[in-house]
Formats: structure tokens, C-alpha cells, sequence
């Protein structure tokens, strides 16, 4: 027999679609951040373009205050990468980014909170 430990489904993502995610307390329609620790924030970016260094400078910033093991970034419909110089501070931080589409950012944020893991998703929502 397997345990598992149980975690708050508060922070889980259970749907999802182009420009919104739906969480138990609310359907979201703008970009935002959340976290398996329970931070849940706006993003101010409506796209891949808004994007600068201060976004990823804040983004980064939460997770040390949180606790983060790996942050996920959700850059939209597709998968773009950000200039590497915008991550400098989870370099800093020694904080692992791993950047995708935001649908698989989604999905890949409940897995790892679902195994108890400190993750935070910023997810950009078009």
C-alpha cells in the first residue's frame, strides 16, 4: 500500500483553455502567478511581448520568499524563451526555470504540486 501526503487542492489548476486557467475559488482571464504555497498574484503582461527583466526580477524574487524548488514559466500559446539575461536572478537565487507553452506549464504545475513539490507558475494567458 502506497501513501501519499495530502496537499491543498486550493492551489491546483482543473481546467484550462486559450486565455484562462480555472482554479477551485475562480476562473482567471489575465496573466498570472501561483504557487503550490499558496501565492496566487496577477501578472501584469497580456503577452509574450509585454515581458521585461522586472517581470522575471519579481517572479523570481517570490520564489525565494517562498521556498520554490523549480519555477515554470508558461510564455503563451507556443514555447518561447525569454533573453537569458532576464534570468539572471533565478541564477542568483540558484532557482531552476524551465520555460514551456502554457498549457504544459498547466499541467506539468499540477503534477509536481500533486508530489508535494514548491513550484510556482507564471503563466502568461492569450
Amino acid at each position: 500500500m502506497k501513501f501519499h501526503a495530502e496537499h491543498p487542492e486550493s492551489s491546483s489548476i482543473i481546467a484550462h483553455g486559450s486565455g484562462w486557467i480555472q482554479l477551485p475559488q475562480a476562473r482567471f482571464e489575465s496573466s498570472m502567478v501561483l504557487s503550490s504555497e499558496g501565492l496566487l498574484q496577477p501578472w501584469e503582461c497580456s503577452s509574450f511581448d509585454d515581458l521585461t527583466a522586472e517581470h522575471f526580477a519579481q517572479v523570481a524574487q517570490w520564489s525565494k520568499e517562498q521556498g520554490i524548488q523549480v519555477v515554470l514559466f508558461g510564455s503563451g500559446l507556443r514555447n518561447r524563451f525569454p533573453p537569458v539575461q532576464w534570468l539572471r536572478p533565478f541564477v542568483q537565487a540558484q532557482l531552476g526555470l524551465e520555460t514551456m507553452d502554457t498549457a504544459a506549464a498547466c499541467r506539468t504545475y499540477n503534477v509536481l504540486a500533486g508530489e508535494g513539490r514548491k513550484v510556482l507558475a507564471a503563466l502568461i494567458l492569450e
